[in-house]
């Protein structure tokens, strides 16, 4: 019945149950990748491990994001709350709008519904200023997504190498139960293994570490070694595990030597990072508007004049390859890493 009502009611966006009788959330968003491939569509989808299963499969099929349902919230009424949280941004974001959180306003109809905005539309985004490059050797990179990410992090990671000379860190913005699952399907795709990060991990060459969800994740030095430190401090930009307590903590113990790279998502998150990265003498590369599935996080980077390069997302391995150089023959962590 919905897949009829698409051509009748020309949605601006779809949010689609994982769980339904006659065709599963699969199925339907199988049916409209087909038909309406460039239609937004947001999963709805338990906090379980067969839940956060499917939404991965949904993400590779297509699907533009995902929230999850709540769960030990208390009441219908927190329940509700949490739902307009996490469900309005994405469809503001989805849909080009601007809007809120608090009081959402009911949609107009003209030739096809939109989204009302909450708020007056801003002014034209700035056109991005490009930073000159830095001759430091690159001995970290850390990465910064959200939404779009899974699939962004598929083209990227498995393109680079098994023997990465330098050690790669990654926040994605989700949450438990889906980051291990993530981890587990971007090593299987080949290239740059990858593993859900733990406390007192050790931060080496040749694999990536993904901060597990509702914990942020900043590097350390301890004994001489380079180590993770996970925590469940306070949220920052909405989020736990946040990009710029990552990127602040690289640039902290790494200093010239950071890349930080900021991918397609929703929000500010890594701004903040990304300016104490080029404060502290690093790199950044933010992906583009035309590949990203929200230009959010890489644009307002981008727009703040912090990039070094703003790259569509099949250059984005490329670029972190001739990042590091000659240190695919030989690594040069060991011996150039900034620990200040």
């Amino acid at each position: 019945i919905a897949l009829q009502k698409v051509p009748q009611v020309s949605p601006d966006v779809i949010i689609l149950d994982v769980e339904m009788p006659v065709m599963d959330g699969l199925e339907t968003l199988k049916a409209l990748g087909k038909e309406y491939p460039d239609l937004p569509v947001i999963m709805f989808s338990t906090l379980t491990e067969r839940g956060a299963e499917v939404t991965l499969d949904a993400l590779s099929l297509g699907a533009s994001d995902y929230v999850t349902k709540p769960s030990n919230v208390g009441s219908v009424v927190l329940a509700r709350q949490r739902i307009r949280e996490e469900l309005i941004p994405r469809i503001y974001a989805l849909t080009g709008q601007v809007g809120t959180t608090a009081q959402p306003s009911p949609p107009k109809r003209v030739e096809r519904p939109v989204i009302a905005p909450a708020t007056p539309s801003p002014r034209p985004r700035p056109i991005p200023t490009i930073r000159p490059h830095l001759p430091a050797r690159v001995t970290v990179v850390v990465i910064g997504v959200s939404t779009g990410g899974p699939n962004a992090l598929a083209e990227v990671i498995p393109a680079l190498p098994r023997d990465f000379p330098v050690p790669v860190l990654i926040v994605q913005h989700m949450p438990p139960l889906f980051t291990r699952l993530l981890a587990d399907r971007l090593t299987s795709a080949g290239g740059l293994p990858v593993e859900e990060a733990t406390s007192g991990t050790r931060i080496v060459p040749g694999r990536a570490l993904l901060a597990p969800g509702d914990w942020h994740m900043e590097l350390e030095v301890r004994d001489g070694a380079h180590l993770v430190r996970l925590h469940q401090g306070p949220q920052e930009n909405s989020c736990r595990p946040a990009v710029d307590v990552l990127f602040r903590s690289a640039a902290r113990v790494f200093g010239p030597g950071t890349l930080g790279v900021v991918l397609t998502g929703m929000g500010k998150d890594g701004l903040r990072g990304a300016e104490d990265i080029c404060g502290a003498g690093g790199r950044v590369v933010v992906q583009d508007q035309a590949t990203s599935v929200v230009w959010g996080m890489p644009g307002y980077v981008a727009e703040a004049g912090l990039a070094h390069r703003i790259l569509p997302l099949d250059r984005v391995a490329g670029e972190l390859r001739n990042a590091v150089g000659g240190g695919l023959r030989s690594n040069p962590f060991t011996t150039t890493v900034a620990t200040g």
